[in-house]
């Protein structure tokens, strides 16, 4: 190969990889423009979505009750570029807050849709260390957390569910306290409405909370002769008394996240969000695979419209 050859092939080469480059950069995942005004509320100084992205699908937590290949499925489907490509479509409608429990690899990916996507939507996280005497475990998690960026943290529901349980309401307000040592909303979930009324009673200063709620209608949906037992014993519901719900979250002046509104893709979305605004709800947390999410927008948007007339006041 002479001189002329070399620099006209290695020209060549350049044009190619210069051309591979450009198209790789047009295919990945970057937040768009916001296409879609979705009505926000304020968590402290925190402005929320009304629509939350939820992270079970994005975790591969799909409960799916029995049909056990649906955890693989979504595996299988929601890669990390699936799910950066979802983080992307959620901001580019209007979402701006994800909410999730914190295991390390989905964290990772959504750390590196901010480092290296430019993203800019926000994390509620769910730290899931052991909430023990001293919180050893738990502080590092939260400060993690904190390191990471993260803009609000929450009791996680498992955990609140197994305190209130105990009786170990001093436990769950010293959680509760640790996220607000670093400026950051602080909340509480909880699958069992007993969390909520024990928070209530007991000063726990939770600044909102995340609650399941969703009507039972639904073919799975609970047997009456179900309910006498605890919430986690049937897969098919997380929401086990949806009227005393809306009754004692009547009187609880904090911002609620409602979350399980679909029952696990048992309830229509319009039908879930229309049911959790209605009743009190001031934002629904949702999970979503990416094709979803225009869709689900229009919905929460035209339900949220709908809603302003209610029997709870909007707290958020």
């Amino acid at each position: 190969m002479n001189r002329r050859s070399f620099v006209k092939q290695a020209a060549m080469t350049s044009a190619s990889v210069a051309l591979a480059l450009d198209a790789r950069a047009q295919t990945e995942p970057k937040p768009a423009a916001q296409t879609s005004a979705m009505p926000r509320g304020k968590i402290g100084k925190l402005e929320v979505s009304r629509l939350i992205l939820g992270g079970n699908l994005l975790t591969h937590y799909t409960h799916s009750r029995d049909l056990q290949y649906v955890y693989n499925l979504a595996a299988h489907y929601n890669t990390d570029e699936k799910i950066m490509e979802t983080l992307a479509a959620a901001e580019a409608n209007g979402i701006n807050t994800v909410s999730m429990h914190n295991p390390p690899h989905p964290i990772s990916v959504l750390r590196r849709y901010r480092k290296e996507r430019g993203g800019k939507i926000q994390w509620i996280i769910c730290p899931t260390a052991p909430v023990e005497p001293g919180l050893a475990q738990y502080r590092e998690h939260v400060e993690e957390l904190i390191k990471d960026g993260c803009e609000a943290i929450y009791l996680w529901g498992v955990h609140a569910d197994s305190l209130a349980a105990q009786g170990k309401f001093d436990l769950m307000a010293e959680a509760v306290e640790l996220p607000k040592q670093f400026g950051v909303p602080s909340g509480v979930g909880g699958h069992a409405l007993e969390v909520v009324q024990a928070c209530e009673e007991h000063g726990v200063k939770a600044d909102f909370y995340i609650k399941t709620f969703h009507h039972h209608s639904y073919p799975t949906g609970p047997k009456p002769e179900q309910l006498t037992a605890p919430y986690n014993e049937f897969p098919g519901y997380w929401c086990k008394n949806p009227p005393e719900t809306v009754e004692v979250m009547k009187s609880v002046k904090k911002p609620w996240i409602a979350f399980k509104t679909m029952a696990a893709g048992a309830i229509p979305p319009k039908n879930a969000f229309r049911y959790a605004f209605h009743n009190g709800a001031d934002f629904v947390l949702a999970g979503m695979f990416d094709y979803e999410i225009e869709e689900d927008v229009k919905t929460a948007q035209e339900t949220f419209a709908a809603s302003r007339e209610r029997t709870r006041p909007w707290f958020a």
